[in-house]
């Protein structure tokens, strides 16, 4: 028999650019990782994901896994979704990340009542991508049985279950309405809500896995299947299980993006509509900044410190030596930080991780530049770049723990910049659009 209470999890994180297979304890420590990556396909019919070759992929590391672990459940997180019939997808996955055509954008943007240009959000929201596959496709779409959110459809494929999770279904999706809990206007008007399964919690198992995969992979028959998460709330997770609360969380990599969920702030409405929520359904606030797209190798203090002093500001093309170049790229990452921060009403406890927490000077200044508006807030920093795979993992213990799990966060080296405040309000002055995080 299997001990449930040592038997490990099998986290797939799928993200634009790669996917990661990751085997965890219950306790959020990531045993072994593989990875691969996941380019999107060009057409026809439109950019999209092989989600196929993936399946493959994956199950192929299940079976790996399971010869050197005790596998207890698996748990699938990121973000996207997939019009299924009863046996596969209807049509291809959208990569959210390309334009909707001009027409299905300027009949989205009026439905939805935007503002924008309609070549915005830069992400397909669902409800876009379903007006997409809905006008231009009516056959698939026709035959389509549900609209699973991308963490549900791998739930799916392995159990057999079809469900939606909140997390997922609530990441400004123009579908769900997290504050108020039930579809939004569009999805009733559009008729769209049909489509979507019964929601259930991120951590209760939707099934038990295919008993034909379990007997080809060599997999427990009774291994369980989450619904899955996004990936953005298994990461929030990772902080809530270790039980802060009131906490601002600014992930910066390959994007950057803050998370808050202080309860003052909601309640005030100082930070808008929800950009999304956590695993219990509580609105998150958020502050991503889109055009952010690289992360730069560690920066000199020295260097920065001098380009500081001389008022030299980051901006598109800026000149100047290798060093000087990724000095000011470092010193953009902390200023667009602090600007999520600011939207994002922080002025407690914020943490930084991600790639480039690990970069000192990044935390440094974050931390200098919150230092004198928020005396009495604090920034530290978390250097474990697998937070994403922890929080999903921790999720098989969300209604048995009865503790805290630690997660371990460091003080930001301090640094003394007299000269960057003003600096500061110099960049706030000439920043592009593409630098001004807005709150969702």
């Amino acid at each position: 028999m299997r001990n449930e209470s040592s038997a490990c999890i099998a986290v797939f994180e799928v993200g634009p650019a790669d996917v990661r297979l990751s085997v965890a304890t219950r306790r959020g420590i990531i045993l072994e990782t593989v990875s691969a990556p996941n380019p999107a396909q060009d057409g026809p019919p439109y950019r999209h994901y092989d989600l196929a070759g993936l399946e493959s992929w994956l199950l192929d590391g299940l079976r790996d896994a399971a010869a050197r672990h005790a596998l207890g459940a698996f748990v699938a997180c990121g973000a996207g979704g997939v019009l299924v019939t009863e046996d596969g997808p209807a049509a291809p996955m959208i990569d959210p990340g390309q334009p909707l055509p001009a027409e299905v954008g300027r009949a989205y943007a009026g439905m939805a009542g935007l503002r924008e240009d309609p070549a915005l959000p830069e992400t397909i929201p669902f409800a876009g991508q379903l007006l997409w596959l809905e006008h231009e496709f009516p056959e698939a779409f026709g035959r389509a049985r549900w609209f699973l959110g991308l963490p549900q459809y791998w739930a799916w494929r392995l159990s057999g279950a079809a469900v939606s999770e909140v997390t997922v279904l609530g990441a400004q999706s123009n579908l769900w309405n997290v504050r108020e809990r039930r579809f939004t206007a569009v999805a009733r008007a559009q008729a769209w809500d049909r489509l979507i399964p019964p929601m259930a919690p991120a951590w209760a198992p939707a099934g038990r896995l295919r008993p034909e995969l379990a007997q080809r992979l060599g997999l427990p028959a009774d291994l369980d299947v989450l619904p899955g998460l996004h990936r953005a709330s298994a990461n929030f997770y990772r902080y809530q299980a270790a039980g802060h609360a009131g906490i601002a969380v600014v992930s910066a990599g390959g994007e950057i993006l803050g998370l808050a969920d202080d309860p003052a702030a909601d309640r005030d409405g100082r930070r808008g509509p929800a950009w999304g929520a956590d695993v219990e359904g509580r609105p998150l606030a958020g502050a991503p900044v889109p055009a952010w797209r690289e992360v730069p190798r560690a920066a000199d203090t020295r260097v920065a410190n001098r380009l500081i002093e001389a008022g030299i500001l980051p901006s598109p093309g800026a000149g100047g030596t290798p060093a000087e170049r990724c000095a000011l790229e470092v010193i953009r990452a902390a200023l667009l930080t602090d600007g999520c921060l600011d939207a994002l009403g922080s002025d407690g406890l914020a943490v930084l991780d991600g790639a480039l927490a690990h970069d000192p000077l990044y935390s440094g200044l974050v931390s200098c530049l919150r230092r004198s508006r928020h005396p009495h807030g604090q920034t530290l920093l978390n250097t474990d770049a697998r937070g994403t795979a922890a929080g999903a993992a921790l999720l098989a213990d969300h209604v048995s723990r009865t503790a805290p799990v630690p997660v371990s966060l460091e003080k930001p080296p301090a640094l003394e910049m007299p000269g960057l405040h003003a600096y500061r309000s110099r960049w706030l002055d000439h920043r592009s659009t593409a630098d001004q995080p807005q709150c969702r």
